[in-house]
């Protein structure tokens, strides 16, 4: 009967975050691009509505009156911040898989071609599509190999070499992150630098302009006040990049201890319950 036949524990249109809001996924713990631009853009948005409805605020007068740099800083920084947040909520929709067990309790089960019929369908009570999760599809490829070519040794490999290949593809998400950790402090730069450049510019314009030292101090303490403001660009890029790069450093260790769960996890339901059958022989 159709009604019998139970759907999946984790189905990764439910879990996923990018996913559940019908948007472009990532693979695995990686965000899409476009989906963190997109919560960016609308963070940025968010910030400067806040800000023009107080306007008297020193922050909203820091951010809204000292030219283009600051929206600039914005948006980098809550792109970066979209980037983390999706990470981090991948990163608890891949970990949910490591509660279930594929091989049964105890000391009587051992892994050979015959029973991993019975744990790959375990795996497919468990997910509905192992591909798409990070601990299943490893799992996967190593029965499927087991399955396939009958040799202990080349289920260790697999499992090694696919985490080895998770590994980078995680540490390949934050690349993009680093560049905008790097970006948003040099638009700070930029800024102050724009507004050196504007002081200047306004004070060489008085030089010419005054004959006598009464009307250049007027104009010395305008262009003092435009150095402290050019600087208040640089502030806010620091103040950015050292919020983003922190939540990073948290997010990525996060992540990491997520892959050690999984490489724990396969080292104790699979590679722990092989069992050497007739016909192989170590190192053949």
């Amino acid at each position: 009967m159709q009604d019998d036949v139970k759907s999946p524990i984790l189905v990764h249109s439910r879990v996923d975050p990018e996913r559940v809001l019908h948007l472009p996924a990532g693979r695995f713990t990686n965000g899409h691009p476009l989906v963190a631009l997109v919560l960016g853009v609308a963070a940025t948005v968010a910030v400067f509505g806040l800000a023009a409805r107080a306007p008297g605020n020193v922050v909203s007068q820091s951010l809204t009156q000292r030219g283009p740099v600051p929206y600039a800083i914005v948006l980098f920084t809550c792109w970066a911040l979209g980037i983390l947040l999706i990470k981090a909520m991948k990163i608890r929709a891949q970990r949910k898989v490591l509660a279930y067990p594929i091989t049964p309790d105890g000391q009587g089960f051992s892994l050979s071609p015959a029973t991993v019929g019975g744990v790959i369908d375990e795996i497919y009570r468990i997910v509905d599509d192992p591909r798409r999760f990070v601990l299943s599809n490893r799992v996967m490829l190593a029965l499927s190999n087991l399955r396939n070519m009958q040799r202990i040794g080349d289920v260790r490999d697999t499992l090694e070499s696919q985490a080895e290949f998770d590994e980078a593809l995680a540490e390949s998400g934050y690349t993009f992150l680093r560049a905008l950790i790097w970006a948003i402090p040099v638009l700070g730069f930029i800024g102050t630098v724009l507004g050196l450049s504007a002081a200047v510019g306004a004070f060489s314009s008085v030089l010419a302009a005054a004959s006598e030292i009464d009307q250049i101090k007027p104009a010395l303490r305008e262009v003092t006040t435009g150095l402290a403001v050019a600087f208040e660009t640089t502030l806010q890029g620091l103040l950015g990049a050292m919020g983003v790069h922190l939540l990073m450093t948290s997010v990525k260790r996060s992540e990491e201890r997520f892959l050690d769960d999984c490489r724990e996890y396969t080292q104790r339901q699979i590679v722990g319950r092989l069992r050497l059958f007739a016909g192989e022989a170590d190192g053949a």
